[in-house]
């Protein structure tokens, strides 16, 4: 996908940006097909008035205000609405990073200057780094206002969409917790400290896939597949045996790192 010029402006600052697709997909891909025959399964548009296929250059957008009656509007109607601030990200304020809820964030971009805003784009960087702060604003994705968060990195600008509060969902029921004992919250807190390593995202890869395409590469040879063994999972019904026995073979796995002095702290923002 291309990347989307815009820009980037608070208060009389306008830094121009364009705006890189963060993540993609890596799924093994999968047709469906007719299971007597193996033949791909088509879907066709119809127009229901005449009955013929249509093309995607003959489809318009439309909003339906009565039954069975739409009006409709082209995209550069919808484009001509926009003013020139819901066509930049229109930075509203600056939070700490805190404050931002990880059910909130959607999609992500990298955002690297233009040419004339590399100077700008910098100081944006170093005033975010040096604060610890996220900018929030607002611009247009589409057909809809959007929320957008800015964070600084060591590579440049990030920008993430955000959910609008009114958009996230309420948890499916309140959570009471129940009454847990002090041995047990320490030996929960014990567990976490001789886990507690450093995270490097080069370390994790989808295994799964990996097996996946292991498993699709032996059908198209021929070859049988050898599935994995199972791990032979042991269930331990007491609580604290089975945090015991965690904690020991976390031990093991690696080299256990003193306890981290957390008691007494204050949780701040």
């Amino acid at each position: 996908m291309p990347a989307q010029k815009t820009v980037l402006s608070f208060g009389l600052v306008a830094i121009p940006v364009s705006l890189h697709t963060a993540v993609q997909e890596n799924d093994v891909g999968f047709h469906q097909l007719h299971k007597e025959d193996q033949q791909r399964i088509r879907y066709k548009k119809v127009c229901e008035g005449c009955g013929k296929e249509i093309r995607q250059s003959d489809i318009v957008k439309g909003f339906e205000f009565e039954k069975d009656r739409h009006v409709v509007v082209t995209d550069q109607e919808m484009e001509a609405i926009k003013t020139e601030k819901e066509k930049a990200i229109q930075i509203l304020h600056f939070v700490p990073p805190g404050e931002i809820s990880t059910v909130s964030c959607a999609r992500a971009w990298y955002a690297m200057p233009e040419p004339g805003g590399e100077k700008a784009f910098e100081l944006l960087r170093r005033a975010l780094l040096d604060e610890d702060k996220i900018a929030i604003g607002k611009t247009v994705l589409g057909t809809k206002e959007a929320l957008m968060a800015v964070l600084a990195g060591e590579d440049g600008l990030i920008v993430q969409s955000l959910y609008f509060e009114d958009e996230i969902k309420d948890p499916p029921r309140a959570y009471a917790p129940p009454k847990v004992a002090a041995q047990e919250i320490a030996m929960a807190r014990r567990l976490v400290q001789t886990m507690d390593t450093p995270f490097n995202p080069a370390d994790y890869k989808d295994e799964y896939q990996a097996r996946l395409k292991a498993l699709l590469e032996s059908k198209i040879s021929g070859e049988a597949f050898a599935a994995p063994a199972k791990s032979g999972r042991v269930n331990v019904a007491d609580l604290m045996e089975a945090f015991r026995q965690s904690i020991e073979q976390a031990g093991t796995a690696g080299k256990k790192k003193p306890a981290k002095e957390t008691a007494g702290k204050k949780k701040g923002k």
